[in-house]
């Protein structure tokens, strides 16, 4: 298998590459100066701690010392099909994707509730449930496929299919801001999707599949090790003679061609949300590990993006915790969570939006005429 002549790519594959070429780097100078001003807000030094580092990269990402507060924010929550159920990777039926879908649309499910508590607009995507939905005013019905083949035997998706689900993304998040939303959130839905999520960053971080597979909605052992199984026989009918190993693979078909091998429609479609957050200069706040695997995938693509993300917390899938680690990002919250929906990124934004206020709202000693000499 031969890396992809640039010339050839489709249509979706190009306007990929020109969103990620439109991302700039965050403005290093205005987190300075949010620190320099943050010395003179009516506090010790450092006492709201991480708060106050939220509030230095919210600076950088708006490019102001005084950054805008980060409300209204919006979720979206990306619904896919995997072929790979069928290798008997979850205990849940394939259906009840579909039938999440419909509870989300009917305001019943976590994030529905966590989002009213938070003042959070929940939105639904489907990008690629295995069945067709009937329209709702709360879905955005953009479907590139059925669900995806069999990564253990086949590619998940073309490459073009991959793309055009990267640009999906990239366009609900860019109506979500028209819509006025200030910082994104990311959601996802889909029976099996832990298990491309598994494959998707052990091939990207070069980790064994075996380490960082986890039991997604709680499986038992022999699921378990057969979802190691799939995992690894996934990634290794990528390999060949000069390209061994999950980097190897990487070097070989790319960040787009390995996310079309083993990836997963909501996956491609969480990556254009990041991408096309960071390109608006806004905070993307994720959620667990399948939009982990969407945010490393578009910092794949561009490497920039990882500066306007916000890890909501710590899943306790293991691929979760290698991912951020190697991204860098140090999740707000850890609270043992595996449900997804968005409802980890959530349940951290009232953080962020905090720290967004108290950059804006805190009096300085002067303005409060407190005298601390």
């Amino acid at each position: 298998m031969t890396s992809p002549d640039p010339n050839s790519r489709t249509d979706p594959e190009r306007s990929v590459a020109s969103l990620a070429a439109s991302i700039r780097p965050v403005e290093l100078s205005a987190a300075v100066e949010a620190r320099r001003r943050d010395q003179q807000l009516t506090k010790p030094a450092g006492s709201l701690g991480r708060i106050e580092q939220i509030g230095f990269q919210l600076a950088a990402i708006s490019g102001s010392a005084v950054p805008p507060l980060v409300e209204p924010a919006a979720v979206a929550v990306f619904a896919g099909d995997h072929g790979v159920h069928a290798e008997g990777v979850s205990p849940w039926p394939q259906a009840v994707t579909a039938q999440m879908v419909a509870n989300f649309c009917a305001g019943g499910a976590a994030i529905n509730v966590i989002g009213r508590a938070n003042g959070l607009d929940v939105r639904v995507v489907n990008v690629g449930v295995a069945v067709p939905l009937s329209d709702h005013p709360l879905l955005v019905n953009r479907p590139v496929r059925l669900g995806t083949a069999n990564l253990r035997f086949e590619p998940a998706m073309s490459r073009a299919e991959a793309a055009q689900a990267i640009i999906v993304g990239a366009e609900v998040a860019t109506q979500l801001l028209a819509d006025g939303a200030q910082c994104l959130l990311t959601g996802d839905m889909g029976i099996a999707n832990t298990t491309p999520s598994a494959a998707v960053i052990a091939a990207l971080i070069g980790a064994d599949p075996a380490r960082i597979t986890g039991r997604g909605t709680g499986i038992d052992d022999p699921t378990l090790a057969r979802k190691i199984t799939v995992v690894t026989e996934a990634l290794r009918r990528l390999q060949t003679d000069d390209h061994d190993g999950p980097l190897g693979l990487l070097a070989q078909v790319g960040p787009l061609g390995l996310l079309a091998q083993v990836g997963g429609l909501e996956i491609a479609a969480l990556a254009g949300f990041c991408l096309a957050g960071a390109a608006a200069r806004v905070p993307v706040i994720i959620d667990g590990v399948i939009a982990v695997a969407g945010a490393l995938t578009a910092c794949s693509l561009q490497p920039l993006t990882v500066a306007y993300l916000i890890a909501g917390h710590r899943s306790v899938e293991p691929a979760a915790s290698a991912a951020l680690g190697h991204l860098g990002l140090a999740p707000l919250l850890e609270l043992d969570l595996r449900l997804g929906e968005g409802t980890g990124a959530a349940l951290a934004y009232p953080l962020v939006r905090a720290a967004a206020r108290l950059m804006r709202e805190m009096a300085t000693f002067d303005q409060a005429g407190v005298d601390c000499r």
